[in-house]
C-alpha cells in the first residue's frame, strides 16, 4: 500500500509539473494528444458549449461564453494546485505519515492538511514532521509551491497583455470594415482618396497581427476562448475578413496591392490551419456557400460604384474558389468548435458600426449605405 502511494504521488506531481511547464513556460505547440490541460479543456468546454447552444438570446449566450476563458484559467490553476497537494500528501502517506500533531489523530487527512499549508507556504507550525524523509518532502513541496505561485503570478499578466494586443486591431477594424466586418465594406471604404495605399498599409499591419496571433495562440491556446468586447466582433471573424479581402485582391483589383495581399494571405492562412490543428478540429465544408455566384456579382457591382474594379475575366471565379478552399474549411471548423460567427462577404442593410452606437442610442442620420463614403479614414 505504501509503495503504491509513493508511486502514485510521484506520478501525479510529475504530470502536473510537466503539464504546467508545457502550458506556461514552453513557447511552442505540443503535439502530444494525452495532456492534462488538453483533457481539462475538452472536458469543460464541450459541456459549456452545449449549454450555451440551448440559450436562444444572442447577448445572453455570448455573455455565458465570454465567462469561459477567464474562468478556465482559474479552474486549470486550481486543478494543478489540488494535484500537487494530493500528490505530496500521498508521498507523506507512503512514508508512514511521520507527523506530530498534538491533540489529533494522524492520518491521510493530516497529510492533506500539511501538504496544503506547505504548498501555499503558510507555515502554521501546528503539525511538524518527525523523520528525515518527511522533512525533505515538506522542504521540497515548499520550494515547488513558491515556484508555482511565482509562475502563476507572471502567467496571468502575459495572457491578458496578449489578449489586449490582439483586440486593438480588431477594434480598429470597426471603422474600416464595419461591424461585423466584411470584405465588401473594407474595399469600399478604401476606394477613394489614396484608399488603396491605405489598404496596402492595413494588410501589412494585419500580416504582423496574424503572425502575432499565431505565436501567442500557439503558446497560450486559452486566448482563443477569450471573446471580444462586442458581440458582433471576434478574432476569427476579423481574420476571415482579412482572408476574404486578400483573396479578392489576389484575384485582381485594378491598382491594388496584390503582392502584399499574397503575403498577408499566406500568414493568415497559416494561422487558421495551425489553430485548427491545436484544437484538433478537422477542416469541414460550410453548410451554405458564403459567397454564391449571385452575391459575387452583387459584390463586384457594389465596389464598382465606389470606383474599384474587380477582375472578372476568364478563370477569375475559379481562382477565387481555389483560394477560398485553402482557408474556409479551417475557419468553418474553428467557428463550429468555438461557437463563433463567420462574417458575410457583403454587409447587411441594417448593420450599424459599433462606434456609432452607445447605451443611450445611435448617432442619428447615419446608415451603412449612406455613410460608406464618409467613413473613409
Amino acid at each position: 500500500m505504501a509503495i503504491w502511494a509513493l508511486v502514485l504521488g510521484a506520478a501525479i506531481i510529475a504530470i502536473v509539473l510537466w503539464d504546467a511547464f508545457e502550458t506556461i513556460v514552453l513557447p511552442r505547440r505540443v503535439t502530444r494528444r494525452l495532456r492534462l490541460a488538453r483533457l481539462f479543456y475538452r472536458s469543460t468546454w464541450l459541456p459549456w458549449a452545449a449549454m450555451a447552444r440551448h440559450i436562444r438570446l444572442r447577448k445572453r449566450r455570448e455573455a455565458i461564453l465570454g465567462f469561459f476563458g477567464p474562468l478556465s484559467l482559474i479552474f486549470l490553476l486550481s486543478v494543478w494546485a489540488l494535484g500537487l497537494v494530493f500528490g505530496f500528501a500521498l508521498l507523506e502517506f507512503g512514508f508512514g505519515s511521520a507527523l506530530r500533531a498534538p491533540g489529533m489523530d494522524v492520518g491521510f487527512g493530516t497529510d492533506l492538511y500539511v501538504s496544503g499549508t506547505t504548498l501555499f507556504t503558510l507555515g502554521l507550525g501546528d503539525v511538524t514532521p518527525t523523520t528525515t524523509s518527511s522533512r525533505v518532502i515538506e522542504v521540497l513541496e515548499s520550494g515547488v509551491g513558491f515556484g508555482f505561485l511565482a509562475i502563476v503570478i507572471g502567467y496571468l499578466p502575459v495572457v491578458y497583455q496578449s489578449f489586449s494586443r490582439r483586440e486593438v486591431n480588431i477594434s480598429l477594424l470597426d471603422a474600416r470594415a464595419g461591424s461585423p466586418p466584411t470584405a465588401a465594406e473594407l474595399l469600399r471604404r478604401h476606394s477613394q482618396d489614396h484608399g488603396l495605399e491605405e489598404l496596402q498599409r492595413l494588410l501589412y499591419e494585419w500580416e504582423r497581427w496574424s503572425a502575432d496571433l499565431l505565436e501567442s495562440a500557439v503558446s497560450y491556446p486559452v486566448l482563443c476562448y477569450f471573446r471580444s468586447q462586442h458581440d458582433n466582433q471576434s478574432w476569427l471573424a476579423a481574420l476571415t475578413t482579412i482572408l476574404d479581402t486578400c483573396a479578392l485582391t489576389i484575384v485582381g483589383i485594378e491598382g491594388a496591392c496584390s503582392r502584399q495581399a499574397q503575403l498577408t494571405f499566406a500568414i493568415a492562412r497559416h494561422a487558421v490551419v495551425d489553430l485548427a490543428q491545436i484544437f484538433q478540429t478537422r477542416p469541414r465544408a460550410a453548410g451554405a456557400d458564403r459567397l454564391p455566384t449571385s452575391d459575387l456579382v452583387r459584390l463586384r457591382n457594389l465596389v464598382r460604384k465606389d470606383g474599384l474594379s474587380l477582375y472578372d475575366g476568364p478563370g477569375s471565379d475559379e481562382k477565387l474558389a481555389e483560394l477560398r478552399k485553402m482557408y474556409e474549411p479551417y475557419v468553418q471548423s474553428l467557428a463550429n468548435y468555438l461557437l463563433l460567427s463567420l462574417p458575410q462577404w457583403i454587409a447587411g442593410e441594417e448593420v450599424i458600426d459599433n462606434w456609432k452606437t452607445s447605451a443611450w442610442g445611435r448617432i442619428s442620420g447615419f446608415s451603412p449605405s449612406a455613410s460608406a463614403r464618409e467613413d473613409h479614414m
